[in-house]
């Protein structure tokens, strides 16, 4: 487009805006941050919620539009969590929550009795790179869990470290665009990955987890899992209390140094998928424990840290541990782009005795997750049998992209695809328990929460690890940092130092270091130099001589 029709005036096509249109409201220049519909965007921190601490609400527009158009980014690869390994198998619960009933605190019909048995479909993955990229890349890894449960399904979408990098949905696209590939050079970068965390201090708690051996996984089947966000369960009574859920793993936890999976990836990018696969062929089937953490809903003030936030851990000394079943994983997929690739999860799928917090990552994975589904597989994909629920249905939703089945049941009439109706169709369901009615109070606003604590439990992290995992720790941040601008090492140095002044001081020594071999360095020389094409030793070695 031409300056002189970038200039053009009214509605004509060739006057559309773009970002070289220099037609501005006052106040905005060629940087303002605005919407595809030319809107300024005045904060890209922090989602509209009641309160600060949420919940948000249905009218977030630029939320909804960047999340929507985030996901739809890529064709038909997912987004995050391209590559992964999936597994069939069983849940057992205990019936109680650690001692006690667990009826005392969810009505969820799966956890009700002592040896209760639900299928289950599991997905890991890593999160940030493409469907062939190696397994030993340091990244998140994605820990998925579909349950086939009485009353449907039930998806508890999580990953293998308690925390996450931001505490607002709003920058997940953000996060994910800065973790891929440049788009000028298609090369992943360490610097746009921490010029990224520089303007977002509360991920310091992830990076110190994600850059020490935890970054790495040994492999899936020696990982832990976690909800992440935080839910709450609801009791027969309709009253609710916090939830997180974490995932143990039976076999062990095991994690990789950057030297040994720069040594695993130069024979096999392939062996977390593998492993898995294997283990489950030789009839060692993997195991995890399922623990929760309870807590009273609430914005507990004697905490230093707001409980919905996802970059904190809930201490297990205030919160303990409880154990409600085991999870066994016993059959590969017979297919795995039917399974494994075309599973879906969402979560929002819970079911009765299960609900939302007011976490505001949670309400924001919640829309985007299932509307990825929709686009990534298409908007019938429940209707595929990895996805649909083991039990019966009855909807009203019809047609669409590969619709192969109505959902009408036996003796309905087809006419009717609507409710009410004195006529036919499916029917409310009688409501058994109460609603859990929470009460929500207070202004819309766009603001941060209260006690955003970026760095106290990074510095716990931190003064946790054992000696080799610190010295792991600092040297991964090292040599990613080295890569990167000067200031963008200066504002990493000072979360660093805020965390623990020991942990800033030996990453910004590791820098130093790690610039100064680069600088004595001579640049590498790529593969051996030949003469000719066709030299006289190329030529014998073809011949066999």
């Amino acid at each position: 487009m031409s300056d002189e029709q970038n200039k053009a005036v009214g509605t004509a096509v060739q006057g559309v805006g773009g970002p070289r249109d220099d037609r501005t409201a006052a106040g905005e220049g060629q940087q303002t941050l605005t919407t595809r519909q030319g809107h300024p965007v005045f904060d890209n921190q922090n989602s509209r919620t009641v309160g600060s601490r949420g919940p948000m609400t249905l009218e977030n527009y630029q939320f909804l539009e960047k999340l929507s158009h985030f996901d739809r980014e890529r064709i038909p690869e997912r987004v995050v969590h391209a590559r992964g390994a999936g597994a069939h198998g069983v849940f057992v619960a205990t019936g109680k929550v650690g001692d006690e009933p667990v009826s005392k605190y969810t009505r969820a019909k799966l956890f009700q009795e002592a040896g209760k048995e639900t299928p289950v479909f599991v997905r890991f993955s890593t999160v940030g790179h493409g469907t062939h990229s190696p397994e030993t890349l340091r990244d998140p890894r994605g820990f998925a869990v579909k349950f086939y449960t009485e009353d449907g399904n039930w998806d508890l979408v999580g990953n293998n470290l308690k925390v996450f990098f931001i505490r607002d949905a709003l920058k997940f696209p953000d996060l994910i665009h800065s973790q891929k590939p440049s788009p000028t050079t298609n090369v992943q970068s360490q610097e746009r990955i921490f010029d990224f965390f520089a303007g977002t201090p509360e991920a310091t708690h992830m990076i110190t987890l994600l850059y020490s051996p935890w970054g790495i996984p040994a492999s899936y089947r020696f990982m832990q899992g976690s909800g992440v966000n935080t839910y709450k369960w609801v009791n027969a009574q309709g009253e609710g209390v916090l939830v997180k859920y974490h995932w143990e793993p039976k076999q062990g936890i095991r994690n990789l140094t950057q030297p040994q999976a720069d040594e695993i990836q130069a024979t096999n990018f392939n062996h977390a998928t593998q492993d898995l696969h294997d283990a489950i062929e030789r009839g060692e089937y993997p195991q995890w424990d399922l623990y929760v953490q309870l807590m009273e809903d609430g914005e507990h003030p004697e905490l230093d840290f707001d409980p919905l936030d996802d970059t904190k851990i809930w201490p297990a000394d205030r919160f303990p541990f409880r154990h409600v079943g085991t999870m066994t994983l016993n059959r590969n997929p017979d297919n795995v782009f039917a399974e494994t690739e075309q599973v879906a999860f969402g979560t929002g799928v819970l079911v009765d005795g299960l609900d939302f917090s007011d976490d505001k990552m949670l309400q924001g994975r919640t829309f985007s997750y299932s509307d990825t589904q929709r686009y990534r597989v298409g908007p019938n994909y429940l209707q595929l049998p990895i996805n649909a629920p083991k039990k019966h249905l009855a909807t009203n939703q019809r047609d669409g992209q590969m619709a192969y089945r109505v959902d009408t049941f036996e003796g309905q009439d087809a006419r009717v695809n609507y409710e009410p109706s004195l006529l036919s169709g499916p029917k409310e369901a009688p409501r058994a328990a109460p609603d859990h009615t929470p009460q929500v109070e207070g202004r819309l606003v766009r603001a941060p929460i209260e006690r955003p604590n970026n760095f106290g439990q990074a510095g716990d992290q931190y003064r946790a690890f054992e000696d080799w995992e610190r010295d792991e720790l600092v040297s991964n941040l090292s040599g990613a940092l080295a890569q990167c601008d000067v200031r963008i090492q200066q504002k990493m140095l000072e979360y660093f130092s805020a965390a623990d002044q020991d942990y800033g001081r030996r990453v910004e020594e590791g820098i130093k270091a790690r610039m100064k071999d680069v600088q004595d360095t001579p640049a590498p020389r790529y593969g051996r130099e030949s003469r000719t094409q066709h030299s006289p030793r190329r030529e014998a070695a073809i011949s066999g001589d």
